[in-house]
């Protein structure tokens, strides 16, 4: 009789060996012949020694100590994932900021980016005018196709900024000049940023609106991926579009070549419409198809998957004690106080008064006090938020000094760019208006309104302040673009001249278009010398497209085409001045102003 233990007692259980079953759950019953094990002992063949029966209730085993994972792994042994071991790393703080997009390219999203690249290519390569809406519109489909697909609803603010930057491209469609239409093109773009980020916070807002520059080559990966995916998945469809386009395109040549040479009228309506791309526009017309690519799909890869710019906080400072936090700024409060009382006489007296109180002539007071003015707002601007970042916090008492002091220096600062306003509305009554004094002047009235939300954020709170700003800003832009700036230059010099005053025609010549129907109101010769420049230039646009053409520039052409300028342009070349009214001279004898030759 062996002496050795059953074959049941030392043969460990199968089921563990092979590590493929599981202890059983709360909902599952133990295995048959489990308890027996159990409960009675084993039967021994041919044992020396009886085994002794478990007890019915046996103590609980001590667990074993744990043993440490081997420093290589075995092999076939699944092994778990531990971010504290070497060679995992956790996720990088720009894999938070910018993430991927969790889904593929949609099919409407290829669609839009395809659209956006053939329309770019063919359009924009005349100018700009109505054609940059029209293909911002499949720009914004395909943005709107890659937000819906990845689970992004529009909200109040998205929208917001989607039909603000859709307005500014409305600019180039209504006005000739350039000026104007550079700021709303980047405007729009910015709004256009922000609306597919969608961000609140100071930093979102200025990160947000420069977002799409960052998502171009993302954007490119992205789409080449979710086009290989479409084409392999669909590869006899698009066999068939590719047939269908193929058949629509020769019937439209033929077709189309037919009547064209039937009717004159019919083929002119087609030469309208048609662009007219030559081969040696090729490489530009190669350029603006990869632009427009590059930035439909930037835009469709940052709506599927914004930057969170608003994770990214900007501590405040270290909190500093009252007296020494207020009273730098209450000196300051009391020096705007001192400057206003002292010149609101000298800004609401007038001429004679300016005489009386400064030693500067009329002009040059109006020109130095303007631009230190502007000065002084800007720097009034910063130094707000510099208090705001170490300002005393945490009682009541402190949010009440902050309010009062910082609101009491937005009010007085209002008065300086009131006063600023003023001097240059003696400016231009001195000199007359021009490019540069109607922006600067456009630009210290919208500080005016930045200070104005800053104290009502003081009131009502700052939570909606940033994008207050960046909508003020927005509304702005647009509303010097719609206001058509070259024509009030026109205009108002037009009126000073009725006025009896000087008017600069070396000056007005150079304006675009939008100009045309305020200088058509001069008397002759000077309207013709104001307008033949201006007419020659729109002579040689005009095989110029209709969506490359404002509507500035249509409304020129139809002055122009009843009373030409150009029939009496050789009476200001023989005279070598033009008018009785052109000299460059200001009140008093005084010279054109030097400081801006603009």
């Amino acid at each position: 009789m062996s002496d050795q233990p059953s074959e049941a007692s030392r043969r460990p259980d199968a089921s563990t060996s092979s590590g493929l079953s599981k202890s059983p759950g709360a909902n599952e019953a133990p295995e048959a012949g489990a308890a027996s094990e159990n409960t009675g002992p084993a039967p021994v063949t041919g044992s020396a020694q009886p085994v002794q029966a478990e007890p019915a209730n046996p103590e609980p085993a001590i667990p074993e100590p744990a043993i440490p994972e081997p420093a290589h792994p075995v092999p076939g042994q699944r092994q778990q994932a531990n971010p504290w071991q070497q060679g995992v790393r956790p996720p990088r703080a720009q894999s938070r900021l910018h993430p991927a997009p969790s889904t593929p390219v949609p099919v409407g999203t290829l669609w839009s980016v395809l659209a956006t690249a053939l329309l770019s290519a063919i359009l924009l390569g005349d100018g700009l005018g109505p054609n940059l809406l029209i293909v911002a519109v499949p720009a914004a489909l395909a943005a709107f196709f890659a937000a819906l697909y990845a689970g992004r609803r529009p909200r109040p603010w998205t929208l917001t900024w989607a039909v603000g930057g859709l307005a500014l491209l409305a600019v180039p469609a209504l006005r000739d000049a350039g000026w104007p239409t550079f700021l709303a093109v980047v405007s729009a773009l910015a709004l256009g940023s922000l609306a597919l980020h969608g961000s609140r916070s100071w930093l979102g807002i200025f990160l947000g609106s420069l977002g799409l520059v960052g998502a171009a080559v993302p954007g490119l990966r992205w789409g080449w991926r979710g086009l290989r995916s479409q084409a392999e998945a669909s590869r006899a469809r698009w066999g068939t579009v590719v047939r269908t386009t193929a058949v629509a395109v020769v019937l439209l040549v033929v077709f189309g070549t037919l009547f064209a040479g039937a009717d004159a009228a019919f083929a002119d309506l087609l030469g309208n419409l048609i662009p007219d791309v030559s081969i040696g526009d090729g490489p530009w017309r190669v350029f603006l198809f990869v632009l427009g690519l590059v930035g439909a799909l930037a835009a469709a890869y940052t709506a599927a998957a914004p930057a969170r710019w608003d994770e990214v906080t900007v501590r405040p400072g270290p909190a500093r004690g009252r007296v020494e936090w207020a009273l730098p700024l209450i000196v300051l409060n009391l020096l705007f106080a001192a400057f206003i009382a002292l010149q609101l006489a000298v800004l609401f007296g007038g001429y004679d008064k300016v005489l009386e109180e400064t030693d500067l002539s009329y002009a040059e007071y109006a020109r130095q006090g303007f631009w230190q003015l502007l000065w002084a707002t800007l720097l009034t601007l910063l130094v707000i938020a510099l208090a705001l970042r170490w300002a005393p916090r945490g009682r009541t008492r402190d949010r009440t000094l902050v309010r009062g002091v910082l609101g009491a220096l937005c009010v007085l600062t209002l008065v300086v760019v009131a006063s600023a306003l003023r001097r240059m509305d003696l400016y231009v009554d001195a000199y007359g208006l021009t490019r540069l004094r109607i922006s600067v002047a456009a630009m210290e009235l919208w500080l005016g309104v930045v200070l104005v939300l800053i104290i009502a954020a003081g009131v009502f709170g700052a939570r909606l302040l940033p994008r207050a700003v960046a909508v003020s800003a927005a509304v702005g832009v647009l509303a010097f673009g719609l206001v058509s700036p070259d024509g009030l230059i026109a205009e108002q010099n037009v009126q000073r001249y009725e006025n009896d005053k000087s008017i600069d025609i070396d000056y007005l010549k150079t304006l675009s278009a939008d100009a045309v129907p305020a200088l058509d109101k001069l008397p002759e010769p000077l309207r013709s010398c104001a307008l033949a420049r201006i007419e020659r230039n729109l002579d040689d646009s005009s095989d110029e497209p209709w969506y490359a053409t404002s509507w500035g520039v249509m409304r020129a052409r139809d002055i122009l085409a009843e009373r030409s300028a150009l029939e009496r342009a050789n009476e200001c070349d023989r005279s070598g001045r033009y008018g009785t009214g052109s000299e460059r001279d200001g009140v008093d004898g005084e010279f054109y102003d030097p400081y801006d030759p603009y």
